[in-house]
């Protein structure tokens, strides 16, 4: 699964070649019980990462309106401990935060070593969105990318793990997605006028998306497209991803603090 996702360092990302209704192999009847089983393992890395406080774990999840970040967030760290995770949302820039660099907001929100951080949205924007809505022109855009794989590599080299993972929605499932949030009132509040406007820049986004997959998919912060037509998939590539860098982190239990041998709590 790994390999079909990843974007190889060098190589182009190719959305329109990378099939959003792709399964990935995973059955839809055992998907739940798969997910279960990955993210049973991840509790127990992530706790090993939090009892260990040397390293922590950056995901940045991006997507076109309605591709599933929310609920990719909701199934795979359900279980895992609150109290090690973090969930930031990026939204269009505050006048504080347009009054520094673009990468000032991404910065001071950072996971804390022993943590796992999660971005809903991320410094992608200021090279995607951006872009789209003419705030940058393709100059400024294309050093943006410069920037950002600088950054990453300083967070990787400094103990930070950057797992990047874009959910590839297709344009059909997008607006089966859109107009279920327009019928149902518990999803309403969900929906806002600019995801049309949004969505009538299809071909834009895209192309911008993928030069930035391609531009800034490296060898310390590689890309995966995972298909997000079908949400159960989407879960278990994601919780996939992030197992495979856990593994390879392979965080520890500290020893303890001198020996404890023959103490007996009364």
């Amino acid at each position: 699964m790994l390999n079909v996702v990843r974007v190889e360092p060098g190589t182009k990302a190719r959305l329109s070649e990378r099939a959003t209704g792709d399964r990935l192999g995973v059955d839809k009847g055992h998907a739940a019980e798969i997910l279960r089983e990955l993210t049973d393992r991840l509790s127990v890395l992530h706790r090993r990462l939090y009892a260990e406080h040397e390293r922590s774990l950056l995901l940045v999840l991006q997507g076109l309106d309605a591709a599933g970040k929310d609920g990719t967030i909701r199934r795979v760290f359900t279980g895992l401990n609150p109290q090690g995770c973090v969930v930031e949302s990026f939204k269009a820039p505050t006048a504080p935060e347009l009054a520094h660099d673009f990468l000032w907001r991404i910065h001071r929100v950072l996971p804390e070593r022993g943590d796992i951080g999660i971005f809903n949205r991320s410094h992608y924007e200021d090279v995607v969105a951006a872009r789209a809505i003419g705030a940058i022109d393709d100059r400024r855009r294309k050093q943006r990318y410069g920037h950002i794989n600088a950054f990453e590599q300083m967070l990787v080299e400094e103990g930070t793990a950057v797992v990047k993972i874009f959910l590839h929605v297709g344009k059909d499932e997008q607006r089966a997605r859109l107009q279920a949030r327009l019928d149902d009132p518990e999803k309403r509040w969900k929906f806002e006028r600019a995801d049309l406007d949004t969505r009538a820049l299809w071909d834009q986004y895209t192309r911008l998306y993928e030069d930035a997959i391609t531009a800034t998919s490296t060898t310390w912060a590689p890309w995966y497209v995972v298909p997000a037509d079908h949400k159960w998939v989407s879960g278990v590539a994601a919780a996939t991803i992030l197992l495979h860098v856990l593994e390879e982190l392979d965080p520890k239990i500290p020893a303890p603090k001198g020996s404890f041998d023959g103490i007996v709590v009364e």
